[in-house]
């Protein structure tokens, strides 16, 4: 009985000692296996805020200078609970001037509301622009002395603003002719299509400068080819054919 509990013992001790030995040599090779790299997610590089960028224009008609307007990029401010984008864009002209407040979503730039105020000598009118972009709605509300007016406009994709699109460009690294931005504003459905590279003189200088084309035909406009990505020229291409070309540009931070 002896021998048998001896021999039992022999056994088990060499069993634990072969189990240790087996575990010491797996911890040993996992120790020189080196762990996968990680991955790395490269994103496109993000546009600076610009806080504080301003923009005065010379509207004209052909060679005659009708007045100016100005773009002002206003630091963030609260909307509704939430911070937003805050640019204020001003037109003066004779017996005519027009602010409008806009504000817009900082990840996508497409308007939350805008704020408009217009003075065609010797009348006064406000308009309110509500976007609801979940739903694709956008609600306009006009008011003129006692009277208001309000209407429901249905859209089937987010609503653009025409003073904002030059963002679009702003965020896109690569540019290219025929690069094409489909642009949804109140009014009309766009296709706005980079069409050519070309220099362009304005009061400012010179500038390199991507030149786009709307489809319909309504619209041209010079975007400045460089990291600013510099709205430099819009001209309409229907009615009175105006056009707006920058005089003065400068900038405040780069946040």
């Amino acid at each position: 009985m002896r021998k048998i509990l001896l021999l039992f013992l022999i056994i088990l001790l060499s069993l634990i000692l072969a189990l240790d030995k087996l575990s010491r040599t797996i911890q040993k090779q996992s120790s020189i296996i080196k762990p996968p790299l990680p991955v790395l997610i490269t994103k496109e590089p993000e546009f600076p805020e610009l806080i504080g960028e301003k923009i005065v224009y010379d509207v004209k008609l052909g060679e005659i200078n009708l007045g100016e307007a100005r773009f002002n990029r206003l630091a963030n401010v609260q909307l509704e609970r939430r911070m937003v984008n805050l640019v204020i864009f001003e037109t003066r002209l004779m017996r005519f001037r027009d602010v409008e407040k806009i504000y817009s979503d900082p990840e996508t730039f497409l308007p939350l509301k805008v704020e408009r105020d217009i003075v065609v000598w010797p009348k006064a009118e406000k308009i309110n622009e509500d976007y609801d972009q979940k739903n694709f709605i956008l609600t306009v509300t006009k008011t003129q002395g006692k009277k208001q007016k309000q209407t429901l406009l249905k859209y089937d994709d987010s609503i653009h603003n025409a003073v904002l699109l030059p963002y679009y460009v702003r965020r896109t690294a690569k540019l290219q002719p025929g690069w094409i931005l489909k642009a949804n504003l109140p009014t009309q459905q766009f296709e706005i299509k980079l069409e050519r590279i070309e220099e362009l003189k304005t009061p400012a200088g010179k500038f390199k400068s991507y030149y786009f084309q709307s489809t319909p035909r309504r619209f041209e406009i010079w975007i400045s080819a460089d990291e600013r990505r510099i709205p430099l020229k819009i001209k309409g291409s229907v009615g009175i054919g105006y056009t707006m070309i920058m005089r003065e540009y400068n900038v405040l931070s780069t946040e």
